[in-house]
């Protein structure tokens, strides 16, 4: 995946050598008055050496299938394969992970420790108040009340008055909950939970919470032994996009790169069959915009 800088370094040297390099090159070659110097100069293209920026890309590593770290050690996902691909279509760019808790990703990308954040980001009013988000959208979807499959007494938030719910800290369905709550006097309890925990199904079926907030593809997911359901109505519907700095110059020319890329990557189809890989069916296709 990896544009390495080092990898260009090593192919401007090898062109030097053999007569067909880059300005310094060209002088040699007209002091020494070679006709076959002069020829390969002039077929040689223009910049040999084009510089290539590295993005720090912060994502985390206890998301199954979006991303996490697998059997071997290695750090893969929907969304770490699509940035690979992405990145594959921007000579101009080297992308590298940055893994990190959830809690911790738009703190990192507002300190300029990162680049972007991936980590199936939703766009909403109170996140757009402190970053920008690229316009192509790479997926969609819709929230949902969660609860153990026996479970039918809850159908919407007003039936989680006074229950537990647990949701990820940051998270767009923390979002929910925190602003439900401010209308209605801290009616629900918001469980944190912690960004590499991977016990929701678990928690839910033994009482230590009674619900969690999930976008429709997570559940199989975090439930492989389908002990949870989706209950009531969406709660959210959203697009699924990159974040960036706001109101900075060089994070709205790589949201713009990134936005041709995933374009293309649609086109081609290569989007819609990361999104049945990793998370069991397109979710790419529908938008909010």
């Amino acid at each position: 995946m990896k544009k390495s800088i080092s990898l260009v370094f090593a192919s401007v040297l090898t062109l030097a050598i053999a007569g067909c390099g880059n300005n310094s090159n060209n002088a040699g070659g007209n002091s020494a008055g070679s006709a076959g110097n002069k020829v390969a100069e002039a077929a040689a293209p223009a910049d040999t050496t084009a510089k290539v920026t590295k993005i720090i890309v912060g994502t985390g590593t206890g998301f199954p299938q979006v991303c996490f770290i697998d059997e071997n050690g290695k750090l893969t996902g929907f969304d770490v394969e699509l940035l690979k691909e992405i990145d594959n279509k921007l000579p101009e760019y080297e992308f590298d992970f940055q893994t990190m808790d959830f809690s911790n990703l738009l703190l990192s990308l507002e300190t300029k420790k990162i680049d972007l954040v991936a980590h199936v980001m939703e766009k909403n009013p109170e996140r757009e108040q402190k970053y920008t988000f690229n316009k192509e959208a790479y997926a969609h979807w819709r929230n949902r009340i969660v609860v153990a499959k026996d479970n039918d007494s809850i159908q919407t938030l007003d039936d989680l008055k006074g229950k537990k719910v647990l949701v990820g800290a940051t998270s767009a369905q923390a979002q929910i909950l925190e602003n439900y709550n401010k209308e209605n006097a801290d009616d629900i309890n918001i469980v944190y939970q912690s960004g590499t925990a991977n016990d929701t199904a678990a928690q839910i079926t033994t009482g230590r919470v009674d619900a969690t907030l999930a976008a429709d593809f997570v559940i199989p997911i975090v439930d492989p032994q389908s002990q949870l359901k989706a209950t009531g109505p969406e709660l959210s519907s959203a697009d699924i996009l990159y974040v960036f700095r706001k109101d900075d110059a060089d994070s709205q020319k790589l949201s713009d790169a990134i936005d041709g890329a995933i374009k293309e990557l649609k086109t081609d189809g290569t989007l819609g069959k990361l999104s049945t890989e990793w998370l069991g069916a397109d979710v790419t296709a529908d938008s909010v915009q």
